[in-house]
């Protein structure tokens, strides 16, 4: 007998455990075969013939690996003495290339690159030594492959009898954008107890290229996964009996039912349907399954009862959620509406997403696809799942929202869709008299539901603040769902242009960090100024809404001035003052991304170019460096300067770190130098419980006008420290 070890991906070892033991059953009423169980693997004696069987008919392992050696290892050279135990040319010939896999890392094995080393070396001596020939070493396509596999202080020299990984089959030769592997399908299609009711009609309304499908009809009809393989790790070890594994193989195909229960498989588009059915004929089932083009919310139910069985898409990012939300919404209620009585099985790695269907399941199980962690839910769709609301509800128009409240009642949140109307009939008029593309609609103005609403054109960001300790996630998450659902139908939102943001207490740079790289950007109108935003990639997206009045203020003044606008974000400010007569304008920023995206801002508004002023200039700089050196050549050169510095930061490119509470004197200092005589100072920020230092100001002649109020426009009304702002000039000398 021989110890072998089967691997497995993250979830799936207590089912392969079982399978092996089913594998190696026979009729004699026997215990089962005692397997060891540990994360990923499962250990125990098997014969050669018993190790084809596993080869062959394993549905769930990844390899199968005989062990040659073990030990412990201690040190570098405990690997070497181990596999120096193995007679390695009684295993494979020296014409035979290899190549080694380390797998595991200890307190002295710390690089798995290294650990492998020690083993190639110990093989290639031992063949050298004996014969005086060393066998090549091969990364691609070897004919040997050596496991070296260490957990803590134990190390298994192996060698793989399965060559590459046992999940692929040989049927698919091409997949959708999100492969489902063949042994996680196959894991899913156990977990869901169709395994054991393989008479029951089995659905995939979302089939993808179609391997539940299939892994479903090569399980019924009772056909080894691998039989089609062509190439076997075992074919080079010395050990191999052709003949018995011609014995197995013909057992297993003699095995073989001919036909199936009914399985069906959809998906909405013809092109992966299309690789889905030349994946079932490579596999030998395209007769067994019944392929079809449909929306899976227009699925038809196929038979009285059975199993729904389905790796339905998920994102990895949070936009992809946000899209993803109205198909899962729509999924549960398709389910409830026309699949009563069927049992239910879906593959997440989103828990979210299987929340908004809005069933109870009734057994979840966590396993890996590839690296993604996901969630099996199974559900079955007896009278309490299937309570829905009346089809007058479901089938109510949402193009009629925004003209009565009334219709709300079929929404996921009816409170917030009259909110959300509310607001928007209020600041109608607002937005029309002031010409503005972009504002906040909503923010956390009902308890319950805690975020804040932006309107970008026709793009709409939500952003969730930080619910409560005292809420309970599930109710939180409940909460931002519905809100996701409600917000598009009333806002008539395409849902790929509705966004979720998570705002939470920001320090230092990272409200201006990339969340995500789609480059995304779009264009919004203010005060006949024009600016690109980017909706997605960064927490906040390039203007600053409740600084709209500020923008304003500030550039009315500055007509044939020298202006220095500092910490310049995209230059906002900058396309105002220019617009509305500046002189020249100085635009500073620590990130080359904001001074290019403010240029690109001038360059939007013909501001730059051919006829364009020359005295526009953006520079990418330490701003409290760059101001303080300037201070020091005590020159003062501009007639205006704004400053919006962030309330903290500890940047790399800075000298030290930034507070704006502790700081902001000696920037207005520095300031005041590069000020001329009868100039002035817009200072703001937007650290809530921040308070200006006029003592020291005064001590420094400087007078401050509170500006606060004046500047708050009125979408954010609602929120009137939501920043300071403050006009600094030097106090006038009587005399």
């Amino acid at each position: 007998m021989l110890e072998c070890i089967l691997i497995a991906a993250k979830g799936l070892d207590e089912l392969l455990k079982h399978e092996i033991q089913a594998i190696l059953a026979n009729d004699k009423d026997e215990a089962p075969r005692e397997v060891h169980l540990t994360p990923g693997q499962c250990r125990l004696h098997a014969s050669l013939e018993e190790i084809y069987k596993l080869n062959l008919h394993t549905r769930i392992a990844n390899r199968v690996l005989v062990v040659l050696a073990k030990g412990n290892v201690k040190s570098a050279e405990d690997i070497y003495t181990i596999t120096q135990q193995v007679q390695w040319s009684q295993n494979f010939d020296v014409n035979s290339s290899f190549a080694v896999r380390f797998n595991g890392t200890n307190k002295e094995i710390r690089n798995t690159q290294f650990g492998g080393l020690k083993i190639k070396d110990a093989v290639v001596d031992q063949f050298v030594e004996l014969t005086g020939r060393r066998p090549d070493v091969s990364r691609q396509s070897p004919d040997v492959q050596v496991y070296g596999r260490l957990r803590r202080d134990k190390l298994d020299i192996c060698m793989d009898m399965s060559g590459t990984s046992l999940h692929q089959r040989g049927y698919r030769t091409e997949t959708g954008d999100a492969p489902l592997k063949e042994q996680v399908a196959a894991a899913v299609l156990m977990r869901s107890g169709w395994s054991k009711n393989m008479d029951a009609t089995l659905f995939d309304p979302m089939c993808g290229s179609g391997t539940i499908a299939i892994e479903a009809a090569l399980l019924a009809r009772n056909i080894p996964p691998n039989l089609a393989r062509f190439h076997w790790g075992f074919e080079h070890y010395l050990g191999h009996d052709r003949a018995l594994w011609a014995k197995v193989k013909q057992e297993a195909e003699a095995a073989i039912k001919a036909q199936c229960a009914p399985i069906f498989a959809f998906d909405v588009s013809t092109k992966v349907l299309d690789l889905a059915k030349q994946n079932a004929e490579n596999a030998g089932v395209s007769d067994d399954i019944q392929f079809k083009q449909c929306d899976v919310l227009q699925s038809p139910r196929v038979a009285e009862s059975g199993y729904i069985v389905s790796n339905p898409p998920y994102g990895e990012r949070l936009g992809e959620y946000v899209g993803l939300l109205p198909l899962y919404d729509g999924l549960g209620k398709h389910l409830k509406t026309h699949f009563a009585d069927w049992h239910v099985s879906l593959l997440s790695s989103d828990e979210r997403l299987l929340k908004a269907l809005k069933l109870r399941s009734t057994k979840k199980y966590a396993l890996n696809n590839g690296k993604l962690d996901c969630v099996l839910a199974n559900f079955v769709l007896d009278e309490t799942n299937c309570r829905v609301a009346s089809e007058n509800q479901q089938n109510k128009s949402a193009a009629s929202l925004t003209t009565s409240q009334k219709d709300t009642s079929s929404l996921a949140s009816p409170e917030l869709a009259n909110r959300l109307i509310k607001n928007k009939k209020r600041l109608q008029k607002w937005i029309k008299r002031e010409n503005i593309e972009a504002y906040r609609l909503y923010d956390a103005d009902l308890p319950h539901y805690n975020f804040a609403i932006d309107i970008y054109g026709d793009h709409v960001i939500v952003q969730e603040y930080a619910p409560p300790k005292s809420l309970p996630e599930a109710v939180a998450t409940q909460r931002l769902q519905d809100a996701l659902l409600t917000v598009p139908k009333v806002l008539m939102c395409e849902p790929s242009k509705l966004i979720l943001k998570r705002r939470a207490k920001q320090e230092g740079s990272n409200q201006y960090q990339k969340h995500s790289n789609t480059n995304t950007r779009i264009v919004v109108k203010e005060h006949g100024a024009k600016f690109y935003i980017n909706p997605r990639d960064y927490l906040d997206v390039g203007l600053f809404l409740d600084h709209r009045i500020t923008r304003q203020l500030f550039a009315s003044k500055v007509k044939n001035k020298h202006v220095l606008n500092l910490f310049c974000y995209t230059g906002s400010v900058s396309v105002h003052a220019a617009m509305h007569g500046a002189e020249s304008i100085t635009s500073v920023d620590m990130s080359r991304t904001y001074v290019n995206w403010a240029r690109d801002n001038f360059e939007l508004n013909d501001l730059i170019g051919k006829y364009a002023n020359p005295q526009y200039m953006f520079e990418q700089a330490d701003c409290l460096h760059w101001l303080k050196q300037r201070a020091q050549d005590n020159f003062p050169q501009y007639d205006a300067i704004f400053i919006d510095p962030p309330s903290f930061s500890n940047s790399k490119r800075m000298d030290g770190t930034w507070d704006v509470q502790r700081d902001h004197i000696g920037l207005i200092k520095n300031a005041f130098s590069c000020l001329k005589e009868d100039g002035f100072i817009f200072f703001s920020n937007n650290l809530r419980n921040f308070k200006l230092d006029t003592e020291s100001l005064a001590g420094l002649g400087i007078q401050a006008l509170d500006l606060c109020r004046k500047t708050i426009p009125e979408d954010f009304s609602r929120k009137p420290n939501i920043h300071h702002c403050w006009e600094l000039r030097r106090e006038r000398k009587h005399g």
